[in-house]
């Protein structure tokens, strides 16, 4: 039986997972703010300024083909050999492909060198971020007692949040800093350069974590799946395809507002520095409406905090989308705020709630290959697809039918999701007879 965490442990493997998922989405993120704020000039040169933002988005969408990649492998590790390392070894890949981004020469230096490369680099992002997250997730529910699995876990969904406020702040006194030319220059390196330094300190946090106790209950007693990407597909087939479903609308949300909204906003009476405001703001709701919504979970349920949230998604987009149309910084604030509450009801309860659809032996595989399908679906296309549907339709409609199809469309499949795991919290010796009937 393993040993059960205090508080204090579950406690500072919450603080430690959320301050390691920052620095990656930290990462993930600034080549997001890039992509739509430069990387159409500096790579894609000889294009008019629309074809150029679209190419530079479309490498943007590279990463999210290669998360169910990570998904796959790094479950696989995670589940075998443990959480610990696996997070470890995701954080040094993300830094090393970040830093690498902002030495890359520019198309007029080295030709079309320059947008390939920045495609391989994207690719390697997208294959750490696809396994670093279940690893955070679980590490943190894997600590908590049962009462708290919403509440600690939400800490872990912030981690994406404050990747983006922090990868925001970094651009806007860049860019505040320095011209627009230097900025388009060189400028728009050095939030890359700084994720050096960022992931010598995670490197430091992850380290010194324990591994997850209900995984070393696992090991000892032998029962570690050795292929458990063939178990999940052989026996939870369903689940994953439910999860990746019910992840997708959460997804097309995320990116509406942050990529597409970004770029949308900045092209539609917004000054750069207007737009990231607006969403560094919308940021800091969502970190403190998530983990209310996390802990509300704890005594309502998953399932029907996620599915409400879904639908308040859908019938607040229309507004969102409208606000643009006033020029108005406060109103278009104001509308991301009203939106993003409902996607706080899913963010601070997806990492929980589909934790709880696969049992400790197969979970980090579950988790990952799930989640990271839904996001492929959702997220790798919805910027690209929304810019180039606003161009040619001249119009916000689209952007309002494809956020409501998918959010309705995860709430239908978040009904059908059944959760093995919730919310008890069994002992290692439990956990480990039930597991045992897996293989």
């Amino acid at each position: 039986m393993s040993r059960t965490p205090s508080k204090n442990d579950v406690r500072r493997v919450g603080i430690a997972s959320l301050m390691g998922t920052t620095i990656e989405y930290y990462d993930f993120f600034i080549y997001g703010t890039a992509a739509a704020l430069v990387f159409g000039t500096v790579f894609f040169p000889n294009s008019d300024p629309v074809t150029g933002t679209l190419l530079s988005l479309a490498t943007f969408g590279v990463a999210f083909v290669a998360r169910p990649l990570g998904g796959v492998v790094f479950g696989h590790f995670g589940d075998r050999v443990g959480r610990k390392v696996t997070l470890v070894t995701t954080l040094v890949m993300m830094g090393a492909a970040t830093v690498a981004t902002g030495l890359i020469p520019s198309y007029g230096t080295i030709g079309i060198a320059a947008p390939i490369l920045l495609v391989v680099l994207r690719f390697i992002q997208g294959i750490a971020l696809g396994g670093e997250y279940g690893g955070a997730v679980l590490m943190t529910v894997e600590h908590s007692p049962k009462g708290k699995r919403g509440f600690y876990s939400s800490w872990v969904q912030t981690g994406a949040q404050c990747g983006l406020i922090v990868a925001n702040i970094v651009f806007l006194v860049v860019g505040a800093a320095m011209g627009d030319d230097a900025f388009l220059s060189w400028g728009w390196r050095v939030p890359f350069w700084i994720s050096s330094l960022l992931v010598i300190l995670g490197l430091i946090i992850r380290l010194r974590l324990e591994e997850s106790p209900e995984f070393e209950a696992l090991r000892k007693s032998h029962v570690v799946s050795p292929a458990p990407a063939l178990v999940v597909l052989r026996r939870h087939k369903m689940a994953v395809l439910l999860i990746a479903g019910a992840a997708v609308g959460n997804s097309v949300t995320f990116y509406s507002a942050t990529v597409f909204g970004l770029s949308y906003g900045s092209n539609h009476g917004f000054t750069r520095i207007q737009m990231l405001v607006i969403i560094i703001a919308a940021a800091v709701w969502v970190i403190a409406a998530s983990i209310f919504f996390g802990a509300l979970s704890d005594r309502v349920g998953r399932k029907q905090i996620f599915i409400t949230g879904n639908l308040a998604i859908a019938v607040t987009a229309y507004g969102w989308m409208r606000a643009f149309d006033t020029e108005n910084q406060a109103v278009v604030l104001v509308a991301y705020l009203v939106m993003l509450t409902g996607y706080s009801m899913t963010w601070g309860t997806i990492g929980v709630f589909f934790a709880e659809a696969f049992d400790g032996a197969v979970r980090y595989t579950g988790l990952s290959i799930g989640f990271t399908l839904g996001v492929v679906l959702g997220g790798a296309v919805t910027p690209l697809v929304l810019t180039k549907l606003v161009a040619d339709m001249d119009s916000g409609l689209p952007v309002v039918l494809w956020i409501a199809a998918s959010t309705v469309t995860s709430a239908l499949c978040a009904l059908s999701v059944r959760q093995i795991d919730a919310p008890s919290r069994r002992s290692g010796a439990d956990h480990v007879a039930r597991n045992a009937s897996l293989h």
